[in-house]
């Protein structure tokens, strides 16, 4: 039995493409002289972004808390959506780490209200509150299920922040995921914001490294925390060179990464319409409702993984599943089977228990 793996699109391996590149990658010293085929990535992802520069780090988690270092000083407040992955996944680093408080602003389908953050920036220390350093906007939005805040909402969002001489970080770790559900290119996204971060270890599947983007003089700041915090590689082009394939040759194709996402809701929904709302899924993320199985997702995932179907039972009563390049058709088809099977499985084993 072949394992189907929807647990997250960071399961994906590198294409053949990609060893080849990194065979053959010319290789530096990153944290001396700097490693030419860094650099070029590092150029590729500030043009693909817009910004004047950009840096390579390990993971996504460390490109948000350089962000933050670089951006803030200790003791301000940032502000962020509900469930973001600064505040949810990356282990406290903002306040452990970067010395900062953060505030959780409402979100709904994951875009921060504006009203909200128009009452929550406070520019200076008035009134015994803390000063507001920054705002972090997260697109596609991981907890609120991959979804994606309009441009229109992001430059009302960075009007209201600059007003305030407050700046925007966007954590775009799916960036171009939600670059293809708005259809349009990266950078009308990172125009709102002074800096963002993606990851090309996820979709895009190299198998290490986020880049982070902004003006020069951020990035040369972010450089030396990116040492401080224990992010500095030597011969990093042997990955780098992953990345850069990652930009040249895999970024179309996460368009349908998220047509699958959605066809594999709308089919979930057509088993059990409770399961999951088809259109509520914009990008590779379909967030999964069990509640009306009265069994709990760990129930579920346990019993997909004896179908050959490994999921994410990331709440009590909630599944995530992801798209990526190696769910296609037959994948699919199968992981509903599976799902279809589990739910007859536990319906039947309800009637059973009731009989007696």
């Amino acid at each position: 039995m072949n394992t189907i793996d929807l647990r997250s699109d960071t399961v994906t391996l590198p294409t053949e493409r990609m060893q080849e590149a990194m065979s053959h990658a010319v290789l530096g010293d990153d944290s001396r002289d700097g490693d030419p085929t860094v650099r070029r990535l590092e150029a590729l992802a500030a043009a693909r972004t817009g910004k004047e520069a950009a840096l390579f780090v390990p993971s996504g988690t460390m490109a948000n808390l350089v962000a933050l270092l670089a951006h803030t000083g200790r003791g301000g407040e940032v502000l962020v959506s509900v469930g973001s992955h600064i505040s949810r996944t990356e282990m406290g680093g903002v306040a452990a780490l970067a010395s900062l408080f953060h505030k959780e602003l409402p979100a709904p389908r994951g875009a921060i209200d504006l009203e909200a953050l128009q009452g929550a920036l406070n520019p200076s220390l008035l009134h015994n509150k803390l000063a507001t350093s920054l705002v972090c906007v997260e697109t596609s939005h991981n907890d609120a299920g991959g979804t994606v805040p309009s441009l229109e909402h992001m430059a009302k969002l960075k009007a209201l922040a600059h007003g305030s001489g407050v700046p925007v970080h966007i954590d775009g770790a799916r960036l171009f995921n939600a670059a293809a559900a708005l259809g349009v290119e990266a950078s009308k996204i990172t125009a709102q914001g002074d800096t963002v971060c993606f990851c090309v270890s996820k979709g895009l599947s190299a198998p290490i490294g986020s880049l982070l983007c902004g003006p020069a003089a951020f990035i040369a700041r972010a450089r030396a925390f990116r040492r401080m915090v224990g992010g500095n590689l030597r011969q990093a082009g042997v990955v780098a060179a992953a990345g850069i394939v990652a930009l040249e040759e895999m970024v179309e194709r996460l368009a349908e990464d998220n047509r699958r996402a959605k066809l594999l809701a709308a089919e979930l929904h057509e088993l059990d319409p409770s399961l999951v709302a088809p259109e509520t899924v914009e990008t590779n993320i379909v967030n999964v409702d069990v509640t009306a199985s009265r069994h709990p997702s760990s129930d579920w995932a346990a019993a997909l993984k004896q179908q050959g179907v490994l999921v994410g039972p990331t709440k009590p009563w909630r599944l995530r599943i992801l798209t990526h390049r190696h769910i296609g058709e037959a994948e699919a088809r199968d992981a509903v089977a599976a799902f279809r099977k589990v739910r007859d499985g536990f319906a039947g084993a309800a009637a059973s228990h009731a009989a007696s």
